[in-house]
């Protein structure tokens, strides 16, 4: 049966990021992840994660100017000092928080830029990353977006991930599965979840087309969770959804699983 972690980024919207905690483990969750930590201390956020007994399995490297379209610095040339610094404070808040992956955000690719140099800079500063996690025993991720959802997104496709990640050749370095994000432009996500398995190491989920909570649109996940049952996957699958009312009423499907 897989076990399901709420992102606080997307759901419990109705009360404060700080309150989300105590909200996911009332909701039955045992695991929490999130976009970013940086607004609060981590000994606050731990704080939260032991008083509610929940577990972090993930969180993403900084952003970088989101205003200005920006979504991570890892593969913007030029930035290499910016990027480094971001992956040491996501090393800190890692090991404070006793998370066990980190996701690198690449960057979005500004159009008429050389794609090329933006991939050579991001597998540069990749390396730097492994090198800085790998004693500490944390993996760091690798996550397609579609090009709806994030225009010009460094990779959009999942094959592009499994590229990276082949070229990056890192034992720490794995794709993040994005159910969602796979369907927009991949299709065939049970031929994602049995060929590649054990090259994934997160899975997150969420309705397609509308992001919405896993009991409609087009994907089948009941089919899907026993499938990644089947290929024998055991991290976490990540509620990146964004909930169509308050977030407990959207709750019915998760119900089964709860523990």
């Amino acid at each position: 049966m897989p076990k399901f972690a709420a992102n606080l980024s997307t759901q419990f919207g109705e009360v404060p990021f700080i309150e989300r905690f105590a909200a996911a483990a009332n909701a039955g969750f045992r695991a929490v992840e999130f976009l970013f930590p940086y607004d609060y201390p981590a000994e606050v956020i731990k704080a939260e994660l032991e008083k509610h007994h929940l577990e972090l399995v993930l969180f993403n490297t900084a952003a970088g100017n989101v205003q200005a379209g920006e979504w991570g610095v890892s593969a913007i040339p030029g930035r290499e000092e910016e990027a480094r610094a971001d992956i040491d404070r996501a090393l800190e808040y890692a090991l404070a928080l006793n998370c066990p992956q980190v996701h690198v955000m690449a960057a979005t690719v500004p159009n008429g830029a050389d794609h090329a140099a933006y991939e050579e800079t991001f597998v540069r500063n990749m390396h730097y990353a492994a090198e800085r996690f790998a004693p500490h025993g944390i993996r760091l991720l690798l996550e397609a977006l579609n090009p709806v959802t994030k225009p010009n997104y460094l990779y959009s496709s999942q094959y592009q991930t499994l590229a990276m990640m082949e070229r990056i050749d890192r034992p720490n370095v794995f794709t993040q599965l994005d159910l969602f994000h796979a369907q927009l432009v991949d299709g065939n996500l049970s031929h994602l979840i049995r060929e590649y398995a054990g090259r994934y190491r997160h899975i997150q989920i969420a309705s397609a087309p509308h992001r919405h909570e896993p009991d409609e649109g087009e994907i089948n996940y009941p089919y899907l969770f026993s499938l990644l049952d089947e290929v024998g996957y055991d991290g976490w699958v990540g509620c990146e959804y964004f909930p169509r009312g308050r977030t407990e009423a959207g709750l019915g499907w998760f119900a089964p699983y709860a523990k």
